[in-house]
């Protein structure tokens, strides 16, 4: 925990250093030497540590200074977070169906299938309603949209929406083409697709039941292998995105739109210090060991903006705190449609923001059938470029409410998915450690 500290500290020195040494009023040249300097010495501690971690953090630091000093070049950068993204990608689809597989048909009873399921369904239903309920306090405590200067023009071409039913929703849960769910990314048709196909395998006879059982364990260690190769090449991906990010956009857009971004950072902050870190302590978990364990996927999920960017590595960082591969595999997909707790809190916070700026107001009855309905038209959001943004004009357009204030938030929409989406990634994990503790199956860190 010491070196952990130590880390974190030198992590956010060297933030600091960068965003404000702007302030010293010195010759441009000698700032930009400044600058050089803080980031010279940050890479001289990343390679002295020789961690991965180390190497993620240091990463946005270089990222976000790049897209300062060069924007230009920046915005270029995204091919290569793209790139790193599509090598994650990849992963994910034989990853799941190797594991899930394995854990339902090898080692699992279907009793115990069952069991899970049902224990993970009602954990998720508590923990985002909680989340929701903090979402809908924190914007109204704040009135974050009170004030808001709307746009007088707005562009339509970023965003395409259709609003979706609840048989609609439902029919999207099943695949009706395994390659089709592969290729777009479907995580929650894979893994129900993974299910169906590991409780067959499991009422299968024993002469094919081996066979494919050594064939999907086999697959899913060469995917953890491949896991650990393209993890490599993660620093280089998060400095791209956060290279992209702060050229892009610039770091000018922090101040126009501070009180809502602060709205979310602090109530999801709140979420984390009132309902996950005490569901941690009633469940006995080791905190300490668990915040070391998910602290790559987290900082992962944070500089790239994606949950699938951290699942692989989250799989392998629930195995190394001691939970069973067959629930981690299991628990964790499940997670990403229906435990999203930092998408939920954040389309909370959203919709209630759009009143605001568009001076209308919302009756706590019309703003809690709002929530709900968002918390049911956001499964299986996770990992769709823009998702929780297309959620919520579909959701704007079924209230009557102007489409206009979303397009103030597709202005910070990539600093606003950087803490829901690491929120995600952090609720997911703690889940999995619940579950396997309520299993009695959660073994000691190693």
């Amino acid at each position: 925990m010491h070196k952990k500290t130590n880390l974190f500290l030198l992590f956010i020195i060297g933030l600091i250093a960068f965003l404000h040494i702007e302030m010293l009023h010195l010759p441009t040249s000698l700032l930009f030497a400044s600058r050089i300097i803080v980031i010279a010495s940050l890479v001289y501690f990343a390679i002295y540590k020789k961690s991965l971690t180390t190497w993620i953090l240091v990463a946005m630091v270089v990222g976000a200074w790049f897209g300062y000093e060069f924007p230009t070049l920046a915005v270029h950068a995204k091919v290569i977070s793209k790139i790193f993204l599509r090598l994650i990608k990849c992963i994910i689809a034989p990853l799941l169906f190797g594991t899930l597989v394995v854990g339902i048909a090898g080692h699992a009873s279907l009793k115990q299938v069952g069991r899970m399921g049902i224990k993970s369904l009602i954990y998720f239903e508590l923990v985002t309603t909680m989340a929701l309920v903090i979402g809908l306090l924190a914007i109204n405590l704040t009135q974050a949209g009170k004030g808001i200067k709307l746009p007088a023009q707005v562009d339509m071409t970023e965003l395409q929406t259709k609003k979706q039913t609840l048989e609609e929703v439902l029919i999207h849960v099943f695949p009706e083409n395994l390659a089709k769910s592969v290729v777009e990314g479907e995580v929650l048709q894979i893994v129900v697709f993974s299910i169906i196909f590991g409780i067959s395998l499991a009422m299968t006879t024993n002469a094919y039941k081996t066979n494919m059982l050594n064939f999907t364990e086999s697959l899913s260690e060469v995917m953890f292998k491949f896991t650990n190769i393209v993890m490599y090449f993660a620093p280089l991906g998060v400095a791209a995105a956060m290279a992209y990010t702060v050229g892009h956009m610039g770091l000018g857009i922090l101040l126009n739109l501070i009180s809502l971004l602060a709205t979310l950072y602090g109530a999801l902050l709140v979420f984390i210090l009132l309902v996950l870190i005490p569901i941690a302590f009633v469940c006995k978990i080791n905190l300490i060991k668990f915040i070391q364990c998910i602290s790559e996927p987290v900082y992962l999920a944070f500089a790239t903006t994606s949950s699938e960017s951290a699942l692989p590595k989250a799989l392998l960082a629930m195995e190394k705190f001691g939970v069973p591969r067959k629930i981690a595999s299991f628990v964790m997909p499940m997670g990403y449609s229906f435990n999203l707790d930092g998408t939920t809190l954040y389309l909370a916070l959203a919709s209630v923001f759009v009143a605001q700026a568009a001076n209308i107001t919302l009756s706590w009855q019309t703003q809690v059938i709002m929530v709900l309905t968002l918390m049911l038209t956001s499964k299986g959001v996770a990992g769709v470029p823009r998702a929780s943004l297309v959620i919520l004009l579909g959701t704007a357009a079924a209230f009557g409410l102007p489409v206009e204030p979303i397009f103030i938030i597709l202005g910070i929409d990539e600093l606003m998915d950087m803490a829901r989406t690491s929120v995600n990634v952090i609720g997911n994990c703690l889940a999995t450690v619940v579950i396997a503790r309520w299993e009695g199956e959660l073994g000691e860190p190693q």
